[in-house]
């Protein structure tokens, strides 16, 4: 599943991000969702999240 509807992600799942200094790359985060910081039910670029460990990102994938 990709990370583009809000419905789909809730804390504690896991997921590949891709970090604001990452975008433009095929680089990836792994981590678990602690807040959803998107307000949106969409966005065509992921939906944005903090993981656990603090990084923020846009979710490209849902494991």
């Amino acid at each position: 599943m990709n990370g583009q509807n809000r419905d789909d992600i809730e804390p504690g799942m896991e997921v590949m991000i891709v970090l604001k200094e990452d975008q433009g790359t095929d680089k990836l985060t792994k981590g678990i969702v602690e807040d959803i910081l998107t307000n949106s039910r969409f966005h065509p670029r992921g939906i944005k999240v903090r993981l656990e460990d603090g990084q923020i990102g846009r979710v490209q994938e849902i494991l």
